[in-house]
């Protein structure tokens, strides 16, 4: 399982010492990890400082380190410059993509998106027969915003007619911004890995938005992030605590089904963005989007972390 490093206490002092990633605090060390086993490093944290060499360490992995504002939202990313032998040829062809496959690839993602949302509201008995429908008539570039239809219907059956998604909001939309934070760092490795730019996007394209590429294909895999949080907030977690953030973090090792196979959610993105890369590169490939998830399993998400 690749870890995903959170820095959320204040203060805390970050280097890098023969192979391993330190924290320390007024000169103790706190804690290590092997920098092999790091997914993504998220900080969110006052008065954290950093040795120049864990940029450089990390960056040589293809880890990006996001920086997250008070409300748990990202609002920037160290990502590596280099990292793969095909990098140059490959941010060349992700540039070039012709707009038609860059449609067919949204809407793809969109459809995928709005069936893992039917499986979520399905198992929390809510109605979600008009999903796979809505699924049906996406065209390529959903140019009828299929997307946001499926999203007004999804939010208010799943939390209630009153809740409304705040980026700055707290309590369920804190823990949903951890939970998206989590995500991101773990889409945007696999991103950098095939050597192509988190900031390209297919879809999402605000020059303000380090993660445009990020954002476009975590959107199928956001639905199990909101049931997850569900989950915690069933189990009277509301807040982003240690265990809320321990929980959420586990996400990451969830086995997704493919045609390989059962592949634990960051190695189902890493395939995910070798494929379109391959794609950008003109070779004919499919992409393995994530499949809706059964009832059992969706009901069990983020359970793993309450006894850490």
């Amino acid at each position: 399982m690749q870890r995903v490093v959170d820095l959320s206490s204040d203060g805390l002092h970050v280097a890098v010492h023969r192979g391993f990633l330190t924290v320390s605090k007024d000169r103790e060390e706190m804690g290590r990890v092997a920098l092999d086993d790091i997914g993504g490093v998220i900080a969110h944290a006052h008065g954290l400082t950093w040795s120049n060499t864990v940029f450089v360490r990390l960056s040589e992995r293809a880890v990006p380190v996001v920086l997250c504002a008070a409300n748990h939202a990202p609002v920037a990313c160290v990502w590596p410059l280099q990292g793969n032998h095909l990098q140059g040829r490959r941010l060349n062809a992700q540039v070039d993509a012709s707009r038609p496959l860059a449609k067919r690839i949204w809407r793809d993602i969109v459809v995928a998106k709005i069936r893992m949302q039917g499986a979520v509201l399905a198992s929390v008995g809510a109605e979600a027969g008009a999903f796979d429908t809505l699924a049906r008539k996406v065209r390529s570039g959903d140019p009828d915003n299929v997307e946001a239809q499926a999203a007004r219907r999804y939010w208010q059956a799943f939390m209630g007619p009153d809740f409304r998604r705040d980026q700055d909001g707290e309590g369920v939309n804190a823990l949903l911004n951890y939970g998206y934070t989590v995500l991101r760092a773990i889409i945007s490795r696999a991103i950098c890995a095939a050597g192509l730019h988190p900031s390209i996007g297919l879809h999402h394209s605000n020059r303000a938005n380090a993660f445009a590429l990020a954002d476009d294909l975590m959107e199928p895999y956001r639905p199990i992030v909101d049931r997850a949080v569900y989950n915690l907030v069933q189990d009277g977690l509301r807040e982003v605590s240690p265990k809320a953030k321990t929980a959420l973090v586990t996400l990451t090792a969830l086995d997704l089904p493919a045609p390989q196979g059962m592949s634990p959610l960051h190695v189902h993105a890493t395939r995910l963005a070798q494929q379109l890369a391959a794609l950008f590169d003109k070779e004919d490939v499919g992409l393995d989007l994530p499949s809706p998830l059964d009832p059992l399993t969706l009901s069990g998400l983020a359970r793993q972390g309450e006894t850490q």
